[in-house]
């Protein structure tokens, strides 16, 4: 499979932290399931100074880019606008 690093970059402004939270259920649940088809590898959310949420990086797995793109397609904190911007990294996790 590929992998990849996932970063996403929350929005700044007021609403932000509140659209995470709203959507944090769904992309939660959205990660147990693509943990249980063997495609989630780590997550979590980036942090500022201060312990506040600004973000989130995960590692993920797919078969093909096509795979890759509809898990994108309906991620929660894409379509939720939580991630003001993200990229998508080909990444190789080290065999240790």
């Amino acid at each position: 499979m590929k992998q990849y690093l996932v970063l996403g970059r929350d929005g700044k402004d007021e609403q932000a932290l509140e659209r995470r939270m709203g959507q944090r259920p769904q992309h939660f649940e959205g990660a147990r399931k693509l943990k249980s088809k063997n495609n989630f590898i780590v997550g979590g959310a980036m942090l500022d100074d201060n312990d506040k949420m600004i973000g989130s990086a995960m590692i993920v797995q797919f078969e093909t880019t096509d795979d890759l793109n509809e898990w994108l397609a309906e991620e929660p904190y894409i379509n939720g606008k939580v991630w003001d911007s993200y990229e998508v990294i080909p990444f190789r996790v080290a065999d240790v």
